[in-house]
């Protein structure tokens, strides 16, 4: 549960970068008519990361091995199937079809973390928890003009597989990014970097960052949408 001025102050400032992106929406709408020729000839878009998932094995002062990942996406998440802008609730998710879109947020989640773990080859071995705070990806109405950010926060904790200690306390990790709207949306897709595919590969790169580098993940600055989705 959200504090009360949190509640207060969301559903403000998301009318006002609403009101931000409506007013932009008319420079970047996608063109529907001419969408096949003009993906045809445009170079496709490639998802921008802060590095790329590397693949040799990493090592930390205390290096893990993490035997399995465990993810958490409590039922009090409000899912919004609202097409806005900037819609109000904890999960935001269309790229599936109309369903459990907690079970489908635990997939994602699942398997962009697993994925990223899987290369560490410490000499500890880990379980890794994580709870999903947040899962805002963007609406059709988002997706197809302006674009935004994909905000996506959890809680991360190590327990030792042996003694089930806990090494690592619950962090929050906050892995918004940029989000790709209009036409370099429609490229992207073109090009097989969905939304599902570009949110697997950041949060890859999140999770490796946050248990090999001695600071852990560095959030990115994602602006005054990035702000709104801190409250």
């Amino acid at each position: 549960m959200y504090p009360i001025h949190t509640r207060i102050l969301r559903p403000v400032l998301a009318l006002a970068v609403a009101a931000g992106l409506s007013a932009c929406a008319s420079v970047d709408q996608v063109d529907y008519n001419g969408y096949l020729d003009t993906a045809s000839r445009a170079a496709p878009v490639e998802p921008v990361l802060a590095a790329p998932v590397t693949t040799a094995p990493l090592e930390r002062a205390q290096s893990y091995k993490v035997l399995a990942v465990n993810v958490s996406v409590p039922q009090t998440l409000i899912v919004s199937e609202k097409n806005r802008y900037y819609p109000s609730g904890d999960i935001v998710w269309r790229e599936d079809p109309i369903g459990n879109r907690h079970e489908q947020v635990k997939t994602i989640i699942s398997d962009a973390l697993t994925q990223g773990v899987s290369n560490l080859d410490g000499d500890r071995e880990v379980y890794l928890d994580v709870t999903v705070r947040r899962f805002h990806a963007l609406t059709e109405k988002a997706r197809y003009t302006v674009g935004g950010v994909h905000a996506i926060q959890f809680h991360v904790r190590l327990r030792d597989a042996a003694t089930n200690e806990v090494v690592m306390e619950p962090k929050l990790i906050k892995a918004d990014f940029d989000a790709l709207g209009g036409q370099a949306a429609i490229q992207a897709e073109a090009a097989g970097k969905t939304q599902k595919v570009r949110i697997t590969q950041h949060l890859a790169y999140v999770i490796q960052q946050e248990l090999t580098q001695p600071e852990g993940y560095i959030a990115q600055d994602t602006g005054l949408v990035g702000a709104v989705n801190q409250l």
